[in-house]
């Protein structure tokens, strides 16, 4: 085999294994979970309309931008509604949803999972009412419900923020923000004595 074909071989290899290895820098490190939540709001804070997806009763997805508030600090984002649109009746009849924050200046990006749930009562509403809202609802009690999405993960992909997807797949950072929730253990049968 010729040298130089070796040679270049085995220089792919090394650049492939470990970038930058050949100039005495390290692999960048893979983002700490509070790195990847910080960098995560940053994205957030700069996306003020992000897109909202829903299922339908065929299982189609179904997307629309929405103003919601700043997720608080357990990552529940709020926003308001008509309560006759697609989206209330989607979320009743299949509740897991995502919201996709997309920041094109620094083509980054953050999608919280979770599950949404629709509010009518005034309390509530008063308590997460956002006064950008107001012009759209009038009338608080009857012409608006709030959407609350609990997010259970994110994912985030932002080169400018030093967060990037696995090379090979693309596969982004993932986030478990709450634990999934417990399945029963199936009992099982005490085997009789012999």
């Amino acid at each position: 085999m010729n040298r130089y074909l070796v040679l270049s071989v085995a220089l792919s290899v090394v650049l492939a294994a470990a970038p930058g290895a050949l100039w005495g820098q390290a692999a960048p490190a893979a983002p700490t979970p509070a790195g990847l939540e910080a960098a995560a709001r940053t994205i957030v804070r700069s996306v003020p309309y992000p897109t909202f997806i829903t299922t339908d009763a065929k299982g189609h997805p179904q997307a629309r931008t929405v103003q919601p508030m700043a997720p608080d600090s357990g990552w529940a984002v709020w926003f308001a509604t008509n309560p006759r649109t697609r989206k209330v009746t989607e979320i009743a009849r299949h509740p897991h949803v995502v919201l996709h924050y997309f920041d094109p200046v620094t083509q980054s990006y953050v999608a919280l999972a979770g599950r949404a749930r629709v509010v009518r009562d005034r309390p509530t509403k008063d308590a997460h009412w956002n006064s950008a809202w107001s012009s759209f609802y009038p009338d608080r009690d009857t012409s608006v419900v709030l959407i609350v999405v609990q997010a259970e993960r994110l994912e985030i992909v932002s080169a400018k923020l030093g967060v990037e997807g696995d090379k090979a797949t693309w596969r982004p950072p993932t986030l478990r923000l709450r634990p999934a929730r417990a399945v029963p253990a199936r009992a099982v049968p005490a085997r009789p004595p012999k």
